[in-house]
Parts: C-alpha cells; sequence; structure tokens
C-alpha cells in the first residue's frame, strides 16, 4: 500500500508523524492538534481520519472511495462532530457528553469511530471533565481528536491523556505556492494573501471563497488610520462604539497589531516584509511622522487590549486606555 495524498500543506512533518504511526501500529486513543484559527488542525484531523478509514487497498486516503468523499463532506456517520450554539459560545458540557455517548457507539462500518471535538479550548473545565471517562476507557475502534487554539485552557488532566500534536504556521511561500498552484490564484494577489493570511493556510482559501473577508480587513485598516486623524473625544466615541460587540473587536484588533508591527519594522530597517503590503504607502508616510519607539509603544497597547479581551475588563474603558497609547493626530 502507498501513502496517498492527504491535502495538507504546509505541516509535512505532523503528516508524517501521523503516517509512521499508522504503518507502525501505535495509533493512540485521544489527539490533541493545537494552532492558531484556520491553520489546519480540521483539515489535518479530516485527513487522518480518512486514512484511518478509506477503503482502498492501494493507496490510503485516495480521496476517491466512499467514506473518503463523505469524510471530506463532512457526512459520514462515524465521524461525529462536537457543536456550539455561537462563535463566541462555550463549548457545554452537555455537548461533549453527547458526543462521548455517540463516540461509544460501534461503528457503522468504518475500521474508527471518530470523534473530533471543534475548539476544545473554549470547554470550561467542569465541561472537560465529562470527557475524562471516554479518556480513560475509550471504547474499542474510537478515537478522539481534539482541537484547540492554545494548551493554556486545557486541563492538564486532558493533555497528559492525548497525543499532543503543534501545528505551526506555515511558510508565506508555501501558502503563496498552494494559491497560485492548486487554485490558479494570479501572482499579485496570490503574495498579498499568503502575507495577509500570516501562514493560515485555510483563512487564505477562505478568503478566495468569501471576498468580504477582504473587504473587512481593508475596512478595519481603513478605520486605525482615520483614527490615527482623530481628536481624543473623538477617539472615545469609537472606542464606545467599537465596545458593543466584542467578537468582531477581537479580530479588529488582530488586525491592527499586523499593522503596528508593520510599521515597527519598517521605520527600524529591519528588512523584514511587511504583512499588510497593499498598505506600504501609507506605512512608510507613518513612520516618517512618528518614532520607532512611539510605533512600539502602540503595538505593546494594542497587542495588552488582544490580551485583555479574555478577561471581565471593562472593553470600552480598555479601548480608551489603549487611544491615549497611540500617536497623537
Amino acid at each position: 500500500m502507498s501513502d496517498g495524498n492527504w491535502q495538507v500543506y504546509g505541516h509535512d512533518w505532523a503528516v508524517e508523524h501521523l503516517r509512521k504511526g499508522i504503518a507502525h501500529g501505535r495509533i493512540r486513543h485521544a489527539y490533541l492538534i493545537v494552532g492558531a484559527e484556520s491553520v489546519g488542525k480540521e483539515t489535518l484531523a479530516r485527513a487522518f481520519a480518512s486514512t484511518l478509514n478509506c477503503t482502498n487497498p492501494e493507496v490510503q486516503p485516495c480521496g476517491e472511495c466512499s467514506s473518503c468523499r463523505r469524510i471530506a463532506s463532512g457526512n459520514h456517520p462515524d465521524i461525529v462532530y462536537s457543536e456550539r450554539e455561537s462563535e463566541t459560545s462555550p463549548l457545554k458540557i452537555e455537548e461533549i457528553r453527547s458526543v462521548a455517548q455517540r463516540l461509544a457507539l460501534k461503528p457503522f462500518e468504518a475500521r474508527y469511530r471518530i470523534a473530533i471535538f471543534r475548539d476544545f479550548d473554549s470547554a470550561q473545565p467542569r465541561a472537560q471533565d465529562a470527557l475524562l471517562k471516554t479518556l480513560e476507557e475509550p471504547a474499542p475502534h474510537a478515537m478522539l481528536i481534539l482541537l484547540a487554539k492554545s494548551l493554556d485552557a486545557i486541563l492538564p488532566t486532558i493533555t497528559s491523556r492525548s497525543q499532543v500534536i503543534h501545528l505551526r504556521p506555515a511558510a508565506t511561500a508555501v501558502v503563496e505556492d498552494v494559491l497560485k498552484a492548486k487554485y490558479g490564484v494570479e501572482d499579485e494577489p496570490a503574495a498579498l494573501l499568503a502575507r495577509v493570511s500570516g501562514g493560515r493556510i485555510g483563512w487564505a482559501i477562505r478568503a478566495l471563497e468569501q471576498p468580504e473577508l477582504l473587504e473587512q480587513r481593508n475596512a478595519a485598516l481603513d478605520l486605525l488610520e482615520q483614527i490615527l486623524t482623530m481628536t481624543r473625544a473623538q477617539r472615545f466615541e469609537q472606542a464606545n462604539d467599537l465596545a458593543k460587540d466584542k467578537a468582531a473587536l477581537m479580530t479588529l484588533l488582530e488586525l491592527w497589531q499586523t499593522y503596528w508591527r508593520d510599521a515597527l519594522l519598517i521605520s527600524t530597517y529591519s528588512g523584514i516584509e511587511p504583512t499588510n503590503i497593499d498598505r506600504g504607502l501609507t506605512l512608510q508616510k507613518l513612520t516618517e511622522h512618528y518614532s520607532p519607539e512611539t510605533m512600539l509603544t502602540a503595538l505593546n497597547a494594542t497587542r495588552g487590549s488582544l490580551q485583555q479581551l479574555n478577561t471581565n475588563a471593562n472593553v470600552r474603558l480598555l479601548l480608551e486606555v489603549m487611544f491615549l497609547d497611540y500617536p497623537a493626530a
């Protein structure tokens, strides 16, 4: 039997690690795949599940048998997924128990019955505890694959019972090559998407299908450039508006963080290509008016606000303090 095409890009070492585990019969009953949003965690999980359950005796995963096609579409009866009520809600204990109960059933047709827990780091400690019995006493032919953005919120009792796989952002060149070779993207837009994606191939591919992602990014950076021309009172008024949508604010601050990082790189003549390569002119003008120390202060203020959004801090006050650290008009 030969290795199939996992369709996983930028994480060759992880694919090879899992392939060797299959080849040598060292398959764990629980895996914890950790990495940034859209970096490829679920893609790797599905490819692994496809390989384990592919019915082609020659190439696995083949991508063509009924099992591979249904796993790719998310409709395989033996691949169970956890769901959250919304993007900002936690993974609830009831959902974890429900998935665990379905995982305990015998496979309908596949070799392995696999549960993929998306956003497992959003689950509260008590909810995570609900999975311990399944981890300690897994049903035959059952496998757990937990997906998380970081290990910070994962209980040690979970990590110690799982094989942890850390996925790093892919190199910019890899993302660009995939966009051009697999999706036919022209050189200039491929270069922009590769830089803006931050090595998250999933985000870059999704941006091809959802142009509004780039439009939202452009609007976010336009707003930042407008804020830099505002008075303190106008900035505080803007802070009040932005504080109303915490989920959107998190994405906004992540984008602003890349902008300030670019400004700092340019102002210190680092030679490192900026992320927002389409904003080169405005970034250059910014560095002509403000010192590297000013850029660093703004970057640290943005980064600090982003971190505090995960606490119970007053969001409006948080933004007001951040804006005070931004350079004055």
